[in-house]
Formats: C-alpha cells, sequence, structure tokens
C-alpha cells in the first residue's frame, strides 16, 4: 500500500506540476523549479499526506553553474511509511528560493542554516539570520568556493616538519 500511495503521489505531482524526476534511486525524488516549491510542498501536505520536512540541505556542483546548487527538501508520510525528495536547482551565484515556513513551521531553523552555511538567500523569511556561525563570519563554509584554512594533521612521516612550526606553549622547548 505503501509504494503504491508514493507511487500515485509522483505521477500526480508531474501531471499537474509537469516536473520530471530526478536522477535519485532513494528516496524517489522530483526535479522542482524554484518558483513552484511553494505549491508542490503545500499540495503534497494537504493533498498526499506528507505532514513532515525531516530536512533541508544542499548539493554545491561548483565550478559549475547551470545548477550551481541543488536544495534537497525531504518529505515524510507517518501514515504511508513513505520519504519523498524535492531537488531544487539553482542557477549562478546569486541563489534565492522562497521560504516554506508557512507549510512546515519547522522549516525555520532548516532555511536558515541554508542562508547560513551555503549563501541561498530565503524570500519572505521570518528571521534570515546566521544560525550556526557568528553573526559577523564573512562567506558560506559549505559552499565549494569556500577557502578550506585547514592545518595540515602530524603524522609519523611528516612530523619534524610539523613540529617546526608548532607553536610552542609557553616558549618551552621540547
Amino acid at each position: 500500500m505503501s509504494e503504491e500511495h508514493l507511487k500515485n503521489t509522483v505521477e500526480a505531482i508531474k501531471e499537474r506540476f509537469g516536473v520530471q524526476d530526478a536522477e535519485m534511486k532513494y528516496p524517489i525524488a522530483l526535479l522542482v523549479p524554484a518558483d513552484q516549491i511553494l505549491d508542490i510542498c503545500r499540495t503534497l501536505k494537504e493533498e498526499f499526506g506528507f505532514t513532515f520536512l525531516s530536512d533541508i540541505t544542499a548539493s554545491d556542483y561548483w565550478p559549475e553553474t547551470s545548477p550551481r546548487m541543488h536544495v534537497i527538501y525531504n518529505l515524510y508520510n507517518h501514515s504511508e511509511i513513505v520519504r519523498l525528495a524535492l531537488r531544487v536547482p539553482l542557477d549562478g551565484d546569486k541563489l534565492s528560493l522562497p521560504t516554506i515556513e508557512a507549510i512546515f513551521g519547522g522549516a525555520n531553523w532548516q532555511e536558515r542554516e541554508l542562508f547560513d552555511m551555503f549563501g541561498i538567500h530565503i524570500e519572505g523569511h521570518s528571521d534570515l539570520r546566521r544560525i550556526l556561525m557568528p553573526g559577523d563570519w564573512v562567506g558560506h563554509p559549505l559552499r565549494k568556493d569556500y577557502p578550506l584554512g585547514y592545518e595540515e594533521p602530524q603524522f609519523s612521516f611528516n612530523f619534524d616538519e610539523i613540529d617546526k612550526r608548532k607553536h610552542k606553549a609557553g616558549g618551552i622547548e621540547a
């Protein structure tokens, strides 16, 4: 019954909104234009029982710019025990989506995380500000064009080289 409900849901959404399958195998995913995300989320919740937004995340395909990113909405239907993903492709560097807070209240913090980590502007969001990084942080750490800035880990093969660059606490040499 669950798989049949999911199949019927996917076919109805594809027919009603003219969307197509995404290339994901599990969960089943639909490729959704940004300007249809509100209507599709509302329809999935009200008509097909996808009442739980389990998460929103993104994939950055940089240096590709078309699409630059996919925003992925993972929805769950508790009564049918099925999940469905919606993938929204975004082009270029000025990335923007409408908020779905009015449909899924839990989207508030998840959309703030998209803004904070990926630099995706969420239009109409009630409180769009950083949620993980300090307010004065520059950049978006999960974008592939964000500088890494890491320190090389010390292992046995590079111990001496790394040890020379280490700060010695209190000026005491080992």
